[in-house]
């Protein structure tokens, strides 16, 4: 990751570049039926010399809730864990206690499990409690108030971009779009910040944008393919100049963007689907606008929709 110094370095010796680093994740399956009715890829923008900073602000809010070593991850945050509601007064407990209290619930759970030979409950099993260990000291209430706080100063955030596509699979055909749910994601987001970087630049500097994507061997392999097409030949809607190289893909739980733009990707899912609007209200403040019209953001579904999304997408009267 190109650090704050390395960035000035370059800076001091030409004017004429700036630099955004756009992180990508998804949230919900581009499969159909699939375990989602939507399939919503996003991506977060911010200037290459903001990202010490962005970087900073997270980790301090995770390390008022003793997660300064744990990853973001919005959804496991957000289940509710059942063991806590079984233990007496959870939310007077250390949090020390509830750790342990909870841990000695699912050790036993595990053992339970074991001896009916339930290999799939197991297997569920073991997935859930190493995703959601990090937060079983927090109250449902604290972690609620966690990814809000972060959502909050995101959406303060007026130097980010936020770019997504939210796909409703039940009004999409892959015959007629001539690409899988996926990909059309991936050419819509890629066009769109695209369109900002040229949007967005002065006479006497041009904007360059590099993007991180959460990795995914199947969908590393794709969208590196879909993006050297994209430099050749260009998207539907626009040339590729000023995004460089195919996307660096990177473990999301190895830096605390690609958390955010799960968060993100996550929140709109969320709305879209279920009318959730605690995360979705302060990081749609980050979708880039044209005048007052959301351009980089797009729910596509029904024309009757009248979703927030769709009525900010629409053309200005």
């Amino acid at each position: 990751m190109p650090s704050t110094s390395i960035w000035r370095s370059f800076s001091k010796s030409s004017d004429a570049f700036f630099m955004y680093l756009c992180y990508l994740d998804e949230s919900g399956v581009p499969e159909v039926p699939g375990n989602s009715s939507h399939f919503v890829l996003a991506g977060l923008a911010i200037p290459v010399e903001r990202w010490r900073e962005a970087d900073s602000r997270i980790a301090t809010v995770m390390e008022r809730y003793g997660l300064e070593n744990a990853e973001l991850h919005t959804a496991w945050i957000l289940r509710k864990y059942i063991e806590q509601t079984r233990i007496d007064r959870f939310e007077s407990l250390s949090q020390n206690s509830r750790r342990s209290e909870v841990i000695r619930l699912r050790t036993a759970e595990v053992y339970r499990v074991r001896k009916l030979g339930d290999a799939k409950r197991n297997s569920e099993l073991k997935k859930n409690y190493k995703k959601t260990e990090p937060y079983i000291h927090l109250t449902f209430g604290e972690r609620r108030q966690l990814v809000q706080e972060i959502a909050q100063l995101v959406g303060r955030w007026n130097w980010a971009r936020l770019f997504a596509e939210c796909i409703d699979k039940a009004h999409f055909d892959p015959v007629r779009a001539q690409r899988s749910i996926g990909e059309q994601a991936f050419e819509q987001v890629i066009s769109r910040f695209e369109q900002f970087l040229e949007n967005t630049e002065a006479a006497d500097r041009q904007n360059f944008g590099l993007l991180i994507h959460d990795n995914n061997q199947t969908v590393a392999a794709k969208h590196t393919q879909l993006m050297r097409h994209f430099h050749s030949q260009g998207t539907l809607w626009t040339h590729i100049t000023r995004i460089m190289e195919t996307p660096l893909f990177v473990g999301s739980d190895l830096t605390r963007m690609v958390q955010i733009a799960d968060m993100c990707a996550y929140s709109l899912r969320r709305y879209i689907e279920n009318g959730e609007v605690d995360l979705f209200e302060p990081l749609f403040q980050r979708a880039d606008r044209i005048r007052q019209k959301v351009v980089g953001v797009r729910h596509f579904t029904a024309a009757t929709c009248a979703c927030q999304v769709c009525a900010a997408h629409r053309p200005l009267s």
